[in-house]
């Protein structure tokens, strides 16, 4: 029957299997999720009507300027995520298609993602109070530190904490602040040693800064390059290592000395 169609018709009939096939692929579900600029607070500031940084046992500084921490808004593990989803995201500057296990390794049970998030966040919080302490050569003894960051789970705030625990507590250690009076934000997790941690969507992270009024973004110095990919104009990125390094940097931007650059 083959031999009775014309070549064209004969090849469009053959590519048809295919179409189909691309089109079934097309509405299947895929193991990624799409990922877009997320929300910021300040943490020195409050977020939902309530102080994200509240110190009890030693005097607290009022300070100027912004210590923005950061985040991705990413589809949940349960939502179903096709090819047009996976191409628009590939195309976009605004929005990330990352696998989905990296974005929720814990499983794709929301309750349990959730309590896992959670249960980061509460170990970051753990680690930037004592980094920050421990910096400060302060004993937590005596002093008080909560943390309250109320719909923001995992550790990637870890080293914004730090800093504004830091700020409230001893500014720039010279009677100034350590943002200088800038909007000033970042990501990065900590231990608590002060070693600061990658902690990905880190060029999502950027844009949203800067939509927030953000000048500087301090960045884990791993991941200067994937916050390079898609840097909002006039927003200055540091890279940072460590806590001390981080406050070091911060001190050297409000005196217009020698600030590292990615």
């Amino acid at each position: 029957m083959l031999k009775s169609l014309s070549r064209r018709t004969a090849i469009v009939l053959s590519a048809l299997p295919v179409v189909a096939l691309l089109a079934v692929a097309a509405l299947a579900p895929l193991p990624f999720t799409v990922a877009q600029p997320g929300g910021t607070a300040d943490v020195l500031g409050e977020h939902d009507g309530k102080p994200v940084i509240t110190i009890e046992g030693a005097p607290v500084k009022d300070t100027d300027g912004e210590l923005r921490m950061t985040t991705i808004l990413a589809t949940g593990p349960d939502a179903s995520v096709d090819l047009g989803d996976v191409v628009d995201g590939w195309f976009r500057t605004d929005r990330a298609v990352m696998p989905r296990e990296a974005v929720y390794p814990s499983g794709d049970n929301v309750k349990e993602i959730e309590r896992h998030n959670a249960a980061q966040m509460k170990e970051s919080q753990n680690a930037a109070v004592d980094a920050a302490l421990a910096y400060l050569g302060k004993d937590s003894d005596d002093i008080k530190v909560d943390l309250e960051l109320a719909g923001v789970g995992g550790p990637s705030a870890g080293l914004l904490f730090s800093l504004g625990i830091i700020d409230k507590l001893d500014g720039n250690g010279a009677g100034g602040d350590l943002t200088g009076g800038r909007t000033i934000a970042g990501t990065g997790t900590i231990d608590a040693d002060g070693k600061v941690g990658p902690v990905g969507g880190v060029s999502l992270k950027t844009q949203a800064a800067k939509r927030d009024g953000a000048t500087v973004f301090l960045v884990p110095k791993a991941e200067c390059s994937d916050a390079k990919a898609e840097l909002p104009k006039d927003l200055r990125l540091i890279p940072v290592t460590t806590l001390d390094q981080t406050v070091e940097a911060l001190r050297a931007l409000d005196k217009g000395g020698d600030v590292p650059s990615c």
